[in-house]
């Protein structure tokens, strides 16, 4: 048997310089990735050694985006997508318009022409899926009000790429200067695209939506583990191919809506489960295949060049979107972390940059100075993450004007004047109305008890007020929230929010306007649950725990009824 396949020597040192430079990178208190970016830099053309097959490598990495999105999709439903959409739809556009305007005027300040400079501009404008889920997830914040704002705005991006990479070649001759733009042709692309697009997600969401998880469960029932896992895999990796090959939209996009079909399944939290070690090794995979990319001459022969390109990635994205998010009337917590979440590039601004460079538009220096702003994007993606929290008291701190901004009069930041008594008297203060706070909610409304929920997504907020419900917007860390929910006089705080970040700062503040008060905590970590409990937090309910002590009490009640007289 050969020993020189370059599939397997590809993977075999990707996998293991990753592991080494991950490990050191670790001990240094640097994000991991960072090795993993080193360990890419280090098998790639551009530098001396052995050199990984590159093409294989980043056709690995797609298939860790796939499984990513696809594992996102699982988390993700169709209501989260749509509770979002107000903020997300405008936001990404403009968003991505401030960022390929601030792109193309630098562009145009070297000497580039109309169409390298859009090229150029776009590629910056667009964050990577991949990137996003692992600062999320390692967060804990994938499931909480900012966590599906910035996985909402990231599938509006995704889907205005979709279409810039499709009408790019007709304009690419009008955009060389070298030829005319076809209008007609132009409209007829643009139209079939938004038709092949709005037939994939109706296919998914009409007939996927009832096929997949019965496909699932019938695999299920054949109780072989292989087949379970197998049938996920190629699901999310089947459905993505299809939809590219088939519909023309991305891989991520088409594997992000497998998953959401995938959640009417009552197996998806396994299929998730299933998933998870093929998702994180194919992550890796596709952080190596990014420092492959990479040419570290380029920062020697052009640094002002590479420090500018990160400065629009990192700085005039960040301040576009979180300007954005505070025009929403969100708080300025949500503003900076969803930012954050937005200053890096990377897939679809590689495929962006490769075409227009085979079309002749973008000039050679492009690609490399492209690359270099996301490798160094990302590598600091996870240190912008950490700054969010004490950026926010800085700002706080030292700024009337975004004091004023936080605290500016919005009719959803505070009860109605014609609240009625009784829902500001021993009600019980729920934060957070996902999944969870949803079905507590209903329990406390079929008992009669009084509830004024806290949640940070103001569409939630609105639609609760509309159905007769009490419930305030804004972040229960903030002192201020938890009074407009009039917390002085409750008598029990419920913290269903999956952000456990900042629980600890609601229960201070709770406990400091009402000593006596009784308080209940979510949470999915035994580590943060053991720490919550050893500081007398409250009543801490550990998700994975309470599944176990509500079956292990069915199934002794039921052994007790069948227990034939002794």
């Amino acid at each position: 048997m050969p020993h020189s396949v370059s599939l397997i020597s590809t993977i075999a040192a990707g996998l293991g310089l990753a592991l080494i430079f991950g490990f050191i990178a670790a001990r240094m208190k640097l994000p991991s990735l960072v090795g993993y970016l080193f360990a890419g830099v280090l098998i790639g053309p551009f530098t001396p050694g052995f050199v990984a097959d590159a093409a294989i490598a980043s056709q690995l990495a797609e298939i860790g985006v796939m499984l990513l999105m696809f594992g996102v999709g699982l988390h993700f439903s169709l209501d989260d997508l749509l509770a979002v959409r107000k903020i997300a739809v405008p936001g990404a556009v403009v968003q991505m318009t401030v960022a390929t305007a601030l792109g193309m005027g630098l562009a145009h300040w070297w000497g580039w022409n109309l169409g390298g400079a859009l090229v150029f501009g776009l590629s910056l404008s667009v964050a990577s899926t991949v990137v996003l889920l692992r600062a999320l997830e390692s967060r804990g914040i994938l499931d909480s009000a900012n966590g599906r704002i910035a996985v909402g705005w990231l599938v509006v991006e995704d889907l205005a790429m979709v279409l810039v990479l499709v009408l790019l070649p007709p304009l690419g001759g009008w955009l060389s200067g070298q030829g005319e733009a076809d209008a007609n042709a132009l409209w007829k692309t643009l139209g079939i695209t938004l038709l092949q697009v709005g037939g994939f997600v109706a296919l998914m969401l009409v007939v996927g939506r009832r096929f997949f998880p019965w496909v699932l469960w019938q695999v299920q029932r054949t109780g072989s583990r292989e087949l379970f896992t197998l049938c996920v895999v190629s699901a999310a990796v089947g459905i993505a191919f299809g939809a590219t090959a088939l519909f023309g939209v991305s891989f991520a996009l088409g594997a992000f809506f497998a998953g959401m079909v995938m959640r009417e399944s009552e197996f998806s939290h396994r299929a998730a489960e299933e998933s998870l070690p093929l998702r994180d090794a194919f992550a890796v995979l596709f952080f190596v295949s990014v420092g492959m990319l990479f040419d570290p001459w380029v920062i020697v022969e052009r640094p002002l060049q590479v420090l500018a390109v990160v400065a629009i990635i990192v700085i005039g994205k960040s301040l576009a979107a979180a300007a954005l998010v505070m025009a929403f009337r969100y708080p300025l917590n949500t503003a900076l972390m969803v930012s954050a979440s937005l200053a890096q590039i990377g897939e679809f601004s590689f495929i962006l940059v490769a075409m227009g460079a085979s079309l002749g538009l973008l000039p050679p220096e492009g690609q490399s100075l492209v690359l270099a702003g996301a490798l160094i994007s990302i590598a600091l993606n996870q240190l912008v993450f950490k700054s969010v929290e004490p950026l926010q008291r800085w700002i706080l701190a030292r700024s009337a004007l975004a004091r004023k901004l936080e605290a500016r009069d919005d009719p959803t930041a505070e009860l109605p004047a014609s609240t009625e008594e009784k829902y500001l008297s021993r009600q019980v203060v729920l934060v957070g109305y996902g999944r969870v706070g949803q079905r507590i909610a209903q329990a406390l409304m079929a008992n009669q008890l009084p509830f004024v929920v806290v949640e940070q997504n103001r569409e939630v907020v609105e639609r609760l007020r509309s159905q007769g419900l009490m419930a305030v917007s804004g972040d229960a860390a903030e002192p201020v929230v938890l009074v407009q929910a009039h917390i002085a006089n409750a008598r029990m705080l419920v913290i269903a929010t999956p952000d456990t970040l900042n629980v600890r700062q609601m229960i201070n503040t709770a406990r400091t306007l009402n000593p006596a008060i009784e308080i209940v905590v979510r949470t999915h970590n035994e580590a943060e649950a053991r720490l919550l409990e050893s500081e007398n937090a409250g009543k801490i309910f550990l998700g994975e725990e309470e599944l176990a002590h509500s079956m292990t009490r069915h199934v002794l009640e039921r052994s007790a009824i069948e227990q034939p007289p002794t």
